[in-house]
């Protein structure tokens, strides 16, 4: 379907261009405690059905997922044709210490490079950090936004 000049992308094309390489960051967006909207960039990776990210509990992202759970993502490409993907989502988290060293790991390589793996799951896996894991309710892919 066309909306003004732009394409919602096919089934399952917002997966490609959420692992595409080199790796965009995901911009995640949560409500502080009054209600006032709150952005931070993050690292993210896919699991199956679930995109998952870690974040530290007393941020005001880690707050928020902690007292509410519902989450936004957006992902885009900045050149033209300027597609981009939003995710709206429950999130679930995971504190287990195998998990959080295990994510640390993988998102950082996805981010920094395989031969840095180890020295983030080392940095980041550690108590204090959480495991986010987001239930995928919706997702806009459009592409071409530009033409």
């Amino acid at each position: 379907m066309s909306h003004m000049g732009y394409t919602e992308a096919p089934d399952g094309w917002w997966r490609e261009f959420v692992l595409a390489k080199p790796a965009r960051t995901a911009k995640l967006a949560v409500t502080r405690k009054d209600g006032s909207p709150h952005i931070a960039p993050v690292w993210v990776d896919l699991d199956g059905p679930d995109v998952v990210f870690l974040t530290a509990r007393d941020t005001v992202k880690g707050k928020s997922i902690l007292r509410d759970g519902r989450v936004a993502l957006c992902f885009d490409d900045e050149r033209p044709p300027f597609n981009f993907v939003t995710i709206t989502g429950q999130a679930v988290i995971d504190e287990d210490p195998d998990q959080l060293k295990y994510w640390a790991g993988r998102t950082a390589a996805r981010y920094m490079g395989a031969d840095r793996a180890d020295e983030y799951a080392d940095r980041n896996g550690v108590p204090g950090e959480m495991v986010v894991r987001v239930k995928v309710g919706k997702v806009v892919a459009v592409q071409n936004v530009s033409d």
